[in-house]
C-alpha cells in the first residue's frame, strides 16, 4: 500500500537527525537489586533490568538502524513495517526508564505537597486513590501497565491503563507520573500468579519525592 507524501515527509523528519541516530543505552539503577527487597526480590530486579529492560534496548537499536536502512532506500512501505517494533521496543524502554526512578527503598507512605493536595482534590483521599489505581493494575488484561498520569488540557491528574509496552504519552497524551508494570516478568518468581498482592506491595517502596518532581514538571 503507497504511503501518502505526508507520512513520508514525517517519517523523513523523524528519522533523518542526530538524535534519531544515537544508540539507547541501558540506564543504570538508581540502587542495588536487593534494596527493595522484601517486597520486590532481588532476583527479579536483576533479571527484570539486566536482560528484560536490556532487550527492549537493543531490539530499539536494531530497529532503529533498520528504519535508517529502509529510509535510505526510501523504502516507506519498509518503515511502516518496522512500526510495530519500534513502538514496542521505544515503549519498554521508556517505561523501565521511568518505573526504576519511581521505585526507591526509601519509598512508600504517601505523598506530600501540591501532588497530595491534588490526589485528594481529585480522588477524595489517598487511600481512595491507592485503591482505584491498584484496580487498575490489576484488572489489565494480559501484559502491561497501569499509570497516574497528567492530563495538560484539563490541568487534571489521570489514572489509566496501556497494553504490552505502548508508552502513555503516545497512547494517551498523559504525562507519566507513576507506572506500575504488570507484565508478569515484574512480579512472577516472587508473586506467581498473585498479581494483587505484588500491587500490593509495590505501594512500599513508590519513591513519592520522584513521583512529585514530574507532576511539578508537568504542570509547568
Amino acid at each position: 500500500m503507497a504511503l501518502s507524501l505526508a507520512v513520508r515527509r514525517v517519517a523523513a523528519r523523524s528519522f533523518s537527525s542526530s538524535a534519531a541516530l544515537s544508540q539507547a543505552s541501558l540506564p543504570d539503577m538508581p540502587y542495588d537489586y536487593g534494596a527493595l527487597a522484601p517486597h520486590i526480590a532481588p532476583e527479579i530486579m536483576e533479571i527484570h533490568h539486566k536482560k528484560h529492560h536490556q532487550t527492549y534496548v537493543t531490539n530499539l537499536n536494531v530497529t532503529q538502524e533498520k528504519i535508517q536502512e529502509c529510509l535510505a532506500k526510501d523504502d516507506m512501505s519498509g518503515v511502516n513495517a518496522l512500526s510495530g517494533a519500534l513502538k514496542f521496543n521505544l515503549g519498554g524502554h521508556i517505561n523501565h526508564s521511568i518505573f526504576w526512578q519511581n521505585l526507591s527503598p526509601n519509598g512508600g507512605g504517601e505523598p506530600t505537597g501540591d501532588l497530595a493536595t491534588a490526589i485528594a482534590a481529585q480522588y477524595g483521599s489517598f487511600e481512595n486513590f491507592k485503591k482505584r489505581m491498584s484496580t487498575a493494575a490489576v484488572t489489565v488484561q494480559g501484559s502491561g501497565w497501569a499509570w497516574l498520569g497528567y492530563n495538560t488540557e484539563t490541568k487534571s491528574l489521570q489514572i489509566a491503563a496501556c497494553s504490552n509496552q505502548d508508552p502513555l504519552q503516545a497512547t494517551t497524551g498523559l504525562i507519566p507520573l507513576l507506572g506500575i508494570d504488570v507484565w508478569e516478568h515484574a512480579y512472577y518468581l516472587q508473586y506467581k500468579n498473585v498479581r494483587p498482592d505484588y500491587v500490593g506491595a509495590i505501594w512500599n517502596v513508590v519513591n513519592w519525592p520522584d513521583v512529585s518532581s514530574r507532576y511539578n514538571t508537568a504542570r509547568q
